[in-house]
């Protein structure tokens, strides 16, 4: 059994954030304002993109808080999907000028990691987004961060991840530092109810692929492992019935449970070969959802991977795939279930679906191993990332696997 085969292995569980799930959580912020205005906050930066933190009503009870406790409230509205560094030091800028004390994200992945991405900037007098992305400094500190989470997909909410692309280079690497922990998270899924059907899909998908990473990785834990099976049982359970049924809050609820759970995994576990190779096509294609890219990724990493965890694998995929033994002779048959699974739920797109075609992948292939962070997660695949390796991956998701 997999479980057999950590025991002599010393593992690092990480979990840190205070969490408030359920329906009514937003609530929870009247307390978190209160106790910002205890320890002496007066002014907050909140980061946010699009209409969603306002149509959701989020925005209502940010003021209403604020105001309950004389706090300031200091708003950045222009993050867009795949956040970039201008953005990060626009909303650095804004938070300096109002004298923020802490952060708080309102929205999905691209707010939090451009909030929680501003919170070390604004910690840390005279650094740059691009400095943060590029390395060029390793941040200790950061303000406070709170995050409303309005997708149940990232995870980001929960973790030390954050992710922007770095504008002039068209490069989009990770960071995590302790100091990117929120102090808390609101996940309350009342509030993502408007959700569109794809939104729904991509977000999803992408909590699978962040357990199916986080437990195969050269540093996972049985925890991750744990939090996979259970992330993508929930998925494979609730994500039909919330497509045909959005109002449903108890399916809702499972899905922002399941990519809680999933945010943690990786946290834990860290990520490979879906996530490094999908950060170039979406730094390529900006409107690219990554939850899209990661789908179309996926099939393909899981064929390479499935040899070297074919027990981790078929415990956690039992859901999409059962009756598997956990031998490395079936990746095939498993890459092809995922990616029939994957068409079912209405994500049948390929690269060439996108735009992207064999003369891509070199150059993808070149941003993988250019993009500061992408090599430590290749790194940490149970497989060899070779540039060859990278390349087949790319090419076998140009279009769905019965055709190769």
């Amino acid at each position: 059994m997999w479980d057999e085969s950590m025991y002599d292995t010393v593992r690092e569980i990480r979990t840190k954030t205070t969490t408030y799930l359920g329906v009514g959580a937003v609530e929870k912020i009247d307390e978190i304002f209160a106790q910002f205005k205890e320890e002496g906050i007066a002014s907050i930066l909140c980061v946010t993109g699009g209409h969603s933190y306002k149509i959701t009503g989020a925005w209502d009870k940010v003021e209403a808080a604020a105001a309950r406790h004389g706090l300031r409230l200091a708003l950045y509205n222009k993050v867009t999907p795949n956040p970039t560094t201008d953005s990060v030091d626009e909303a650095t800028a804004l938070g300096r000028e109002a004298g923020a004390g802490a952060v708080l994200c309102i929205g999905g992945g691209s707010p939090i990691d451009c909030g929680k991405s501003a919170a070390i900037l604004l910690a840390n007098a005279g650094k740059t987004a691009e400095e943060l992305y590029c390395y060029a400094f390793t941040p200790r500190k950061a303000l406070p961060i709170v995050a409303i989470n309005l997708t149940h997909g990232t995870g980001s909410e929960v973790n030390r991840f954050a992710v922007a692309t770095i504008t002039r280079l068209n490069y989009k690497p990770a960071i995590a530092y302790d100091c990117l922990y929120p102090r808390y998270a609101i996940d309350d899924p009342a509030l993502m109810g408007g959700l569109s059907p794809n939104q729904t899909r991509y977000v999803s998908i992408d909590a699978v692929n962040h357990v199916v990473e986080a437990a195969t990785t050269t540093c996972s834990n049985p925890f991750a492992i744990m939090l996979a099976a259970e992330t993508v049982r929930l998925v494979h359970a609730n994500l039909p019935r919330i497509l045909a049924h959005p109002d449903d809050l108890r399916a809702r609820y499972a899905l922002v449970y399941a990519a809680m759970l999933g945010g943690t995994a990786f946290d834990n576990g860290m990520l490979h070969l879906t996530h490094a190779l999908e950060h170039p096509l979406s730094a390529l294609k900006p409107t690219l959802a990554h939850g899209l890219g990661l789908a179309m990724l996926l099939p393909a990493v899981i064929e390479e991977c499935y040899p070297a965890r074919p027990q981790v694998l078929a415990h956690i995929l039992k859901p999409i795939v059962p009756g598997l033994a956990g031998m490395p002779d079936e990746a095939p048959r498993v890459a092809r279930a995922v990616e029939q699974w994957l068409f079912g739920l209405g994500v049948t797109e390929k690269l060439t679906s996108v735009g992207f075609s064999e003369a891509d992948v070199a150059p993808l292939c070149d941003l993988v191993e250019k993009t500061p962070s992408l090599g430590l997660l290749v790194s940490l695949a149970p497989v060899e990332g070779n540039r060859e390796r990278v390349a087949r991956i790319y090419r076998n998701s140009l279009a769905p696997m019965a055709r190769h």
